[in-house]
């Protein structure tokens, strides 16, 4: 019996990039497409099948310990990227700021989306969603060089808006305005979340 579902939310990619260099800056370029290996995004500073664990798993490892890579991509949404920039007084954001690897549009909350979801392309290349990238006060600083009032503003601005990080389970391409599927897995909440949270 299949553990994922296929639903009927669908987003469409408007914008990709890759961060190349994020010893001095987290920014990104922009790309028309990019090829999906098991790396990520071929040029990716956040790319290979491992990296030094970070903030986010000191609860788990010691500061820069091997560990598998489930963060080779960036994913936010158009949505809340225009829900970000309101709250911060922004016209736009460009996810050039943000280290972005992709925007997609069309799927409500995206940041929220179940970890171990799926996101297939057309020609089945297929992208799991690890877990919600937060904010972060490094990213805030970058912004400000460029944005003194916007990066004080951009984390609390951005929680829960922050959008996904990602890894590539099935080789294949993505370009701007390929149509991407939504794949939850077919389980239960865990009734005991909350608990476990506290």
């Amino acid at each position: 019996m299949p553990a994922l579902k296929p639903t009927d939310f669908s987003a469409t990619v408007t914008w990709l990039g890759r961060v190349t260099d994020q010893e001095t800056d987290l920014r990104s370029e922009t790309l028309d497409s990019a090829a999906l290996s098991f790396d990520g995004i071929e040029g990716e500073m956040h790319g290979g099948p491992t990296r030094p664990s970070c903030s986010r798993t000191l609860a788990q490892h010691p500061r820069g310990t091997t560990i598998r890579n489930v963060r080779q991509l960036t994913i936010l949404s158009r949505e809340e990227l225009d829900q970000i920039a309101a709250e911060a007084g922004q016209k736009v954001i460009a996810p050039e700021l943000l280290g972005a690897s992709m925007v997609i549009e069309g799927i409500p909350d995206f940041t929220l989306v179940p970890p171990s979801s799926r996101l297939q392309l057309p020609d089945g290349a297929c992208l799991v969603i690890d877990m919600e990238n937060r904010p972060c006060t490094y990213l805030g600083r970058d912004i400000a060089k460029d944005h003194p009032e916007f990066g004080p503003k951009f984390k609390p601005a951005a929680r829960n808006r922050r959008g996904v990080t990602a890894w590539v389970e099935r080789e294949g391409r993505v370009s701007v305005g390929d149509r991407m599927t939504l794949h939850i897995p077919d389980q239960p909440v865990w009734a005991h979340l909350d608990a476990a949270r506290r």
